[in-house]
């Protein structure tokens, strides 16, 4: 059974933990607010909240109802625009009334769904973070303008919103209803009551944040026994032992983006991050399942090549190490059977002398599937003499490569124009990107080549 609570109703159902929640909400409780757009997590109609504990406080972040398993549910508040609603329009509601922020209004739910996700995190407050809010939503009528000008009047209205007791300032202010005063004393006794997820996963699908398996395979998702692991706990956190930085395998790519050690140890982090999908996405996502999806072009899949890291992989207990490079042996082939699942992500922490960078292009500036992603991370002597380099590319080969010929050559070089000439001509020979929609063979070789040439103009002056 999946036991959640959906607005003010508590939930306890049989349905099929692979169907969405877009589809149970809409068909089964028939709350129509929510739409039904693209159902590949890209337009942001069907946009809900979900409210769960982390470090022992009540969040809620946006997502996509479209590619939420149900099973993922679990345990959770899950908010539509319906359990957003009272008597008066709240301040989110209004705003966007106000600005003109809706034409046809197909969009309009996702939008409110969003700020008023914009409004409930504790720390936002200003204008950038409210259009960030909403980097996952999308309009086709309004040029965007209207509710942009929503978005600044929004940020002015909760410039007195506390970090403590913000639920209850809110709830004062008229931006949420009453009703969420006593959410989080029901999820803790809802999650008194669930029951241990059963570890036993033989003969089950393993699905994590389900962004890319509900596009690629909705209805063997819909219709196949699965085993959630973004929810376990064992497979969460993240931390650092001497040298060495740590990643539980249900990390959501917004946990590793917020966290404080990975920003100390990536400066350009949020930089970074905001070339990997959207908001609700990124919400979602979890770094284990970038990297078992083989998707030639993952964007984490790249960073974490360029890190070198390892993978600790488990099957019913008995645990083996990995390197990531040494885990993809053809498209979407894996060092992997069928019940083995990674546990956990680690990587020696750069130091003072090592550089690191990621870069992305693709048609959609920040929210696509990237033309070619690459990332790059070097350590450097007193001479500009690389002393050690790791190289990885998305978008030219059949998954994310890394560049052993090149680094092998480039190691021990110093930096000089010959050297990159060279260094570019071998990288040629290593990939072999294909013609499809996000551009041709010619132009991926083109673009992996001046991204390459990015990582050594943005990081080293020589």
């Amino acid at each position: 059974m999946i036991e959640f609570i959906l607005n003010q109703q508590s939930i306890k159902t049989d349905f099929s933990s692979g169907s969405t929640v877009l589809d149970f909400v809409r068909y089964h409780k028939h709350l129509t607010g929510t739409k039904i757009g693209c159902r590949e997590g890209d337009c942001g109609a069907c946009t809900v909240l979900v409210g769960d504990f982390e470090a022992d406080k009540l969040v809620y972040r946006s997502a996509t109802s479209c590619l939420m398993p149900l099973g993922n549910a679990m345990g959770k508040h899950i908010v539509t625009v319906e359990g957003i609603n009272m008597e008066q329009l709240t301040p989110v509601q209004q705003a966007m009334v106000d600005a003109n922020g809706t034409q046809c209004g197909f969009c309009t739910i996702g939008f409110v769904v969003s700020l008023t996700g914009f409004v409930l995190h504790q720390q936002n407050k200003n204008y950038t973070e409210a259009i960030a809010a909403i980097d996952g939503n999308i309009c086709r009528c309004t040029g965007y303008k209207s509710i942009e000008r929503a978005a600044q009047v929004l940020s002015t209205h909760i410039q007195d919103k506390p970090q403590q007791n913000t639920l209850e300032w809110l709830i004062e202010n008229h931006f949420i209803p009453p009703y969420f005063k006593q959410i989080e004393t029901r999820l803790l006794d809802l999650k008194i009551q669930i029951s241990t997820q059963n570890t036993n996963h033989t003969n089950t699908l393993l699905i994590g944040g389900g962004t890319d398996l509900n596009v690629q395979k909705p209805e063997k998702i819909k219709h196949t026994a699965l085993y959630h692991l973004s929810d376990n706990k064992q497979l969460k956190g993240i931390f650092a032992d001497g040298d060495n930085c740590y990643i539980g395998a249900s990390v959501t790519v917004s946990e590793f983006a917020e966290s404080e050690l990975m920003q100390d140890v990536f400066p350009n982090l949020q930089k970074y991050i905001k070339l990997v999908s959207s908001t609700p996405i990124r919400n979602m996502a979890t770094m284990a399942g970038n990297l078992v999806n083989a998707s030639p072009i993952g964007d984490m899949s790249v960073f974490f090549l360029a890190l070198d890291s390892s993978l600790l992989l488990n099957h019913n207990g008995q645990k083996r190490t990995i390197k990531l490079r040494d885990f993809y042996k053809g498209y979407k082939q894996l060092d992997k059977n069928a019940d083995e699942f990674i546990e956990q992500i680690s990587f020696k922490k750069p130091n003072s002398n090592t550089l690191f960078n990621f870069e992305k292009v693709c048609k959609r500036t920040h929210l696509d599937i990237a033309s070619v992603n690459t990332a790059c991370q070097m350590s450097l002597d007193d001479t500009n003499t690389i002393t050690q380099i790791h190289l990885s590319a998305g978008g030219v080969a059949p998954f994310p490569k890394y560049l052993h010929n090149t680094v092998t050559y480039l190691t021990g070089k110093k930096i000089d124009e010959p050297t990159l000439q060279k260094a570019i001509e071998i990288m040629q020979t290593e990939v072999a990107p294909i013609s499809d929609v996000r551009g041709s063979s010619h132009y991926k070789r083109l673009l992996l080549q001046q991204l390459f040439k990015a990582h050594f103009l943005l990081i080293i002056d020589y």
